[in-house]
């Protein structure tokens, strides 16, 4: 079916970094005989190698479109949804080795002060064990510290504004499993 594709088909090879140079090679020529590919781009996302080169290949390809969106609008996501996902980001980027991905965040509150120098945000970081609480929150705070300050980076530069963050843990015992909390926290059940 796929090569009866009227799209042109672009072939990634990823993980290059950690294979020889003929083994690519070998595998670029093994597709090759299979399908006839626009394009051929050989990347390692884990050390970023070609990535650019990726992105200019598949912008060659795509099509013009309507714009859908004015220029400057970045997202249709509101505020607090991405602020939400910004730290749940880095909470996933710190413990990924450690925990499970079953977390979710909440944002509680987010006010501008009345000068406009900074935004207030109270969020809570939601999990459904007790030892994952602990291992989010470290050894006195440290990982919690650490996830609020690397979010906080992400959301002065998002919001272009101050950001004072505060960050709480809870557990729920499977969340994930109770339709109410998904909604609750955001997430649709399909």
């Amino acid at each position: 079916m796929i090569s009866n594709a009227k799209t042109p088909i672009v072939l990634v090879i990823n993980k290059t970094d950690s294979v020889k140079e003929e083994e690519i090679f070998a595998a670029i020529n093994t597709y090759k005989e299979v399908l006839p590919f626009a394009d051929i781009v050989p990347v390692s996302a884990l050390k970023g190698k070609n990535t650019d080169e990726l992105v200019k290949t598949l912008m060659k390809h795509l099509p013009e479109g309507p714009m859908y969106y004015d220029e400057d609008t970045v997202t249709d996501q509101p505020e607090r949804q991405i602020v939400s996902e910004l730290i749940r980001e880095q909470a996933l980027r710190l413990l990924d080795k450690e925990i499970p991905h079953g977390i979710a965040v909440l944002v509680d509150s987010m006010k501008d002060r009345s000068d406009g120098s900074v935004i207030d945000i109270d969020a809570t970081i939601i999990c459904e064990r007790d030892s994952h609480k602990g291992i989010i929150i470290g050894k006195q705070g440290a990982m919690l510290k650490k996830i609020g300050s690397r979010a906080r980076v992400e959301m002065e530069n998002l919001l272009d504004t101050k950001v004072n963050l505060k960050l709480w843990v809870k557990v729920r015992k499977d969340w994930r499993e109770s339709d109410t909390l998904i909604r609750n926290y955001g997430y649709k059940n399909e």
